[in-house]
């Protein structure tokens, strides 16, 4: 974890923690609305990336409220489940590699790959509703989606990880 940011990495959450992580979850939600319309293009698994690198473990509390908005906005369904994993999966790697100081380019590698394995991650529920046959055939149907979902996060991890650490570095200077 960056230096100065040590009480992140405690359990307990201060009132200045909810209101970052409270942000933090505006911020994920604006920029997933305003890029909607868009085919798998987003920005959500890069602010992830930044924000786990930056508050560690309460990251999750982020995942959890961002599932819960797109649930409240969109309504339940099985991509919901999907949500429930997928963003903790990508939060857990995140700290682990920043606990081995991963560096920029590895960040923007993950951030392809998790891209590229999107549509696998998500058939998972498949298997328990129709078996092998069915989550094989929807993640191979997805598979066009998951390329353009893997370029995208790769080209806007590339050109905005380095800036929006340094916007994160800044914002939590006086914590």
């Amino acid at each position: 974890m960056p230096s100065g940011w040590k009480n992140m990495s405690d359990p307990k959450l201060s009132v200045k923690d909810v209101a970052y992580l409270g942000v933090s979850l505006a911020i994920l939600e604006a920029s997933k609305l305003a890029l909607d319309l868009l085919p798998n293009i987003e920005v959500i698994t890069l602010l992830f990336i930044v924000y786990t690198i930056f508050y560690g473990r309460k990251t999750i509390l982020v995942a959890i409220g961002f599932t819960a908005m797109e649930c409240f906005l969109k309504g339940v369904n099985v991509w919901s489940l999907m949500y429930l994993y997928i963003w903790p999966l990508l939060i857990i790697i995140v700290c682990y590699a920043s606990k081995h100081k991963a560096g920029y380019v590895f960040y923007c590698i993950l951030s392809g790959f998790f891209g590229l394995f999107f549509g696998m991650f998500c058939s998972i529920p498949y298997l328990f509703i129709g078996g092998w046959p069915m989550a094989v055939t929807w993640w191979v149907a997805g598979i066009p989606y998951d390329i353009i979902h893997c370029v995208s996060n790769f080209v806007l991890c590339l050109m905005l990880f380095k800036p929006l650490c340094a916007v994160m570095r800044r914002v939590t200077s006086n914590w």
